[in-house]
């Protein structure tokens, strides 16, 4: 394989290197690097550990380059989570937007401009780990003074291999402080919010080329040839939505892993009050589509779960629950929730599931299959309800839902989802967001060429995807 392209694919407990070789007609993608994400609980919070991340990604790029000749590469990750630097020297290990310092920041932030006024400014549902929110933490603790730049998590990597200081737009626009309208830093937001201007890095779009690997990064990655890093959708969901293989316009996507991110593309922002109380999102996606979207909890509320029955028995593992959960009858179990913030930290979910559904006077599960179930089927409600709701706000028919990521694995899932929804489920491509992040490299490297579509196209006729009808019509 020569001149390929690799992508850097974070997620919020694993990581990977992907090989990818890519054609007209061609679209090879393989595995040469995964490793985990985990995070670290000190006296101050709950951190991401970007070094150890950086070592690994490094790591496995230097493995693709023994495996083949890079034509470049690009990073994507989760989105709302920075390093705040000082002089191009990070300060601190980056917070995860799981820890709790953010409670007491969303009232402040409030206080200067009201949650409705800053729907109309950044077009972001309200999520109390948004990075204003935590940039006020920062700035109540003293510690947003000491720093002269932010970057978000992938744009922090990117700056590590090539010296470059930027924020991509579509993860940028996960902040809170971009114009929704404009998609450039919102000048009115940063004076309110007190963030120096300064602070942010200057914008770069998906396609750009950012720079290119620092000689001395090459030489410890094992190659003197230059080495371009491009920009792409950083926000794994915007690369993963360049990777849903829609035809026409009437689908819905599900970005399925440990979130859900549940929405449709459109040409420009939805902004109606309804769609502000329903919390819908307006975030930028690749080409200046704009993904309308709600957050579902996701499949965290099930890795939770496993992770919490694990720690008394050992033996518990993901498969034979699943097929325990696929032999529950139809109704047996109760729906809840899956929004409620009792879910958002680390910690027992079943009890918080259990302790929910006491609240509500629902019977609790008797067995982990139950629960398991019970996980399943409230997701695949939140999925209906989301998809009913955005046909209401956006007045368009959809009569296809696409599931892509981890998720369009989970065959119970995408059952479950066909049935809830009434519509015809479409799953796959499992690696999503590395395709999206390959594909856009590939366009800009000149291998492949055309709009989104044309993208798409290419994963409909080189990608496995399984189709789910409802009321198991299949």
């Amino acid at each position: 394989m020569s001149d390929a392209v690799a992508a850097v694919d974070l997620g919020a407990t694993s990581g990977r290197v992907m090989l990818a070789h890519v054609g007209p007609d061609e679209l090879r993608m393989r595995t040469v690097s995964r490793f985990p994400n985990r995070p670290v609980r000190t006296r101050d919070g709950l951190h991401w550990n970007v070094l150890e991340l950086y070592r690994d990604m490094c790591d496995g790029l230097a493995t693709a380059l023994r495996e083949a000749s890079l034509a470049g590469l690009a990073i994507d990750s989760w989105a709302v989570d920075y390093a705040l630097l000082r002089g191009g020297r990070v300060l601190g290990q980056p917070h995860h937007y799981r820890d709790d310092r953010n409670a007491a920041a969303v009232d402040a932030v409030h206080e200067l401009v009201s949650p409705q006024e800053l729907y109309e400014l950044n077009g972001l549902q309200h999520l109390p780990f948004n990075t204003t929110f935590q940039l006020a933490a920062d700035r109540r603790s003293g510690f947003l003074a000491l720093a002269d730049r932010m970057l978000l998590i992938p744009d922090l990597l990117t700056y590590w291999l090539t010296g470059e200081q930027v924020a991509e737009r579509t993860n940028a626009s996960t902040t809170g402080l971009l114009d929704v309208r404009t998609g450039d830093w919102s000048r009115q937001l940063t004076d309110r919010l007190g963030v120096e201007h300064g602070l942010l890095p200057p914008l770069v779009s998906p396609g750009d080329r950012i720079g290119e690997v620092s000689p001395e990064i090459c030489a410890q990655l094992g190659t003197d040839r230059p080495l371009p890093v491009t920009a792409v959708g950083s926000h794994d969901t915007a690369s993963a939505v360049v990777a849903v293989p829609a035809e026409g316009e009437d689908f819905a996507y599900i970005s399925c892993g440990t979130w859900s991110l549940v929405g449709v593309e459109v040409d420009r922002p939805v902004l109606s009050e309804a769609g502000r109380a329903a919390k819908f999102t307006n975030e930028r996606g690749v080409d200046d589509r704009i993904r309308y979207l709600h957050n579902v909890m996701g499949l965290w509320l099930l890795s939770e779960s496993v992770a919490q029955w694990s720690r008394t028995d050992p033996s518990v593992e993901l498969e034979p629950l699943l097929a325990e959960a696929a032999e529950v009858p139809p109704g047996a179990v109760p729906v809840f929730d899956t929004d409620d913030a009792r879910f958002l930290p680390p910690g027992d979910m079943p009890s918080r599931i259990a302790a929910w559904l006491a609240e509500h006077d629902l019977p609790i599960p008797g067995t982990r299959g139950e629960f398991v179930r019970c996980i399943l089927e409230s997701l695949a409600a939140a999925y209906a309800h989301s998809i009913d709701q955005v046909e209401r706000l956006t007045g368009r028919s959809m009569s296809t839902v696409h599931i892509v990521g981890g998720g369009s694995q989970n065959a119970l899932l995408c059952r479950l989802t066909a049935d809830r929804t009434g519509r015809t489920v479409i799953a796959g491509p499992v690696e999503a967001t590395a395709l999206g992040n390959i594909l856009v490299q590939a366009r800009t490297a000149g291998a492949i060429t055309g709009s989104l579509e044309s993208l798409r196209a290419l994963v409909r006729r080189t990608c496995d995807l399984r189709t789910y009808t409802p009321f198991h019509q299949e």
